[in-house]
């Protein structure tokens, strides 16, 4: 059967619910589970939890934590990665209180602007290292990351080296219910596309029997009287045409548009939570005792499968049954208006040969002109993390949207120069 590798095992709900899935998915059941973690206590927690969900569903899988990365690695046959080098504490904070300094706020801080450049900056080190040791002792394997940046990291190690990657997220999939389900229309007997780039992927078409629903959706959606959390995708759906996956929350800080400090109205207007990922974090923290007893101590431990692609992914693979998934990787053209460089969201066909993604055809130009603006910031925060040169980790953040619209041009390299120092060794050495 498969070894399965997590690496950043001790994310305990995430890796619950990714292997757990794998646990009660027959073609994966018996496989080996590799955890790894360089949090031993978590790592323990992980382990344990698992060996309960395992036990209450026949027991099948062999489940078996390492401190050692290469003996984790070492014959894998997929490796689902969910690190977070630097963690909340100090790298997080690092990277929203001191752009704070400067007047710059930020919701999530996690896949672009200031923070999502100086997280890539800091993650794609360790992943090249990884891919490294994949390359000798796991060759073939399939490494399905889940961490962000997600379109920098996935394009880095597609760019930099030979390991079978592919991008996941699972803001595809709940893409159509988070717009249908607070309109009060059915989620059933669907057809929809979505492509573009990752947290800003287009609904491209959505319908029910034949019969397009975007019309019907905007007349609902613009006429919502009471406040909401949505209102950033409504408004770029009504200025440029379509729904967008990812949260509101997130393509706050993805446009020019939202946060502004000279217009703090807009906060208001939009519903926007400014420093919405450090509250999660700290809520996170304070809970973890409370909710360790109940994942790590519960002996009866149960759990259901997941919308999270892995497990669908490998078990496709496994046993030749195909499956669609919403998959990031290398523009070679499927969006035939996005750069070619790019690493895009598209719908990809999995079975026992691998991923083969579908050809999309070109993009609404109002929507591959939004992309192409993200874009520019992962090709630059990829050439800077590869080729280790400040000035491009600088145009990288004169290119963020956000940043762009909010510093002048000395206030953003004063500012990735003190982040810079304030990460420390959480860096390598930028010329």
């Amino acid at each position: 059967m498969a070894k399965i590798t997590f690496m950043g095992a001790g994310s305990t709900v995430f890796a619950k619910n990714v292997l757990g899935d794998c646990i009660l998915t027959s073609a994966l059941r018996e496989s080996e589970f590799a955890l790894y973690d360089i949090d031993e206590q978590r790592l323990k927690d992980s382990e344990m939890m698992l060996k309960n969900i395992n036990s209450n569903h026949g027991s099948y899988a062999g489940i078996k934590a390492y401190t050692d990365r290469r003996a984790a690695l070492k014959d894998a046959d997929y490796v689902i990665n969910a690190i977070q080098v630097g963690g909340y504490e100090p790298s997080t904070v690092i990277d929203f209180e001191i752009p704070k300094k400067y007047g710059l706020r930020q919701t999530i801080g996690d896949t672009l602007g200031i923070g999502g450049i100086f997280r890539a900056l800091r993650t794609i080190p360790v992943m090249l290292d990884f891919a490294k040791d994949i390359e000798e002792v796991a060759p073939d394997a399939w490494f399905l990351n889940y961490t962000n940046p997600m379109s920098i990291l996935t394009g880095a190690m597609l760019r930099a080296t030979n390991v079978k990657t592919v991008g996941l997220c699972h803001s595809v999939q709940i893409c159509h219910e988070q717009l249908l389900e607070p309109l009060g229309m059915s989620t059933e007997n669907l057809q929809y596309k979505i492509a573009g780039i990752n947290h800003m992927a287009w609904l491209l078409e959505i319908s029910c029997n034949g019969k397009d629903l975007y019309p019907e959706i905007k007349k609902k959606a613009f006429a919502r009287e009471t406040p909401h959390d949505d209102l950033v995708r409504y408004e770029l759906m009504k200025r440029f045409g379509y729904y967008i996956t990812e949260s509101s929350e997130h393509n706050a800080e993805y446009h020019p548009y939202f946060i502004k400090s000279e217009y703090p109205k807009l906060i208001e207007k939009y519903n926007i939570p400014l420093d919405e990922y450090p509250r999660r974090c700290e809520k996170q923290i304070a809970e973890w005792e409370e909710m360790r007893d109940e994942l790590v101590k519960n002996e009866e431990l149960e759990h259901e499968r997941t919308h999270e692609y892995a497990s669908y992914i490998m078990e496709a693979m496994e046993t030749g049954r195909p499956y669609k998934i919403g998959g990031n990787v290398l523009n070679m053209g499927l969006i035939d208006n996005l750069p070619q460089k790019a690493v895009v969201e598209v719908p990809c066909l999995v079975d026992r040969s691998g991923i083969s993604p579908c050809h999309v055809g070109e993009l609404p130009e109002q929507l591959a002109a939004l992309n192409r603006t993200n874009i520019n910031v992962h090709l630059m925060t990829i050439k800077a993390a590869l080729e280790k040169k400040k000035k491009y980790i600088y145009q990288a953040a004169m290119l963020d949207p956000h940043t762009a619209s909010e510093l002048t041009i000395d206030e953003i390299v004063n500012l990735c120069d003190d982040l810079i120092e304030a990460h420390g060794d959480w860096l390598p050495e930028y010329k």
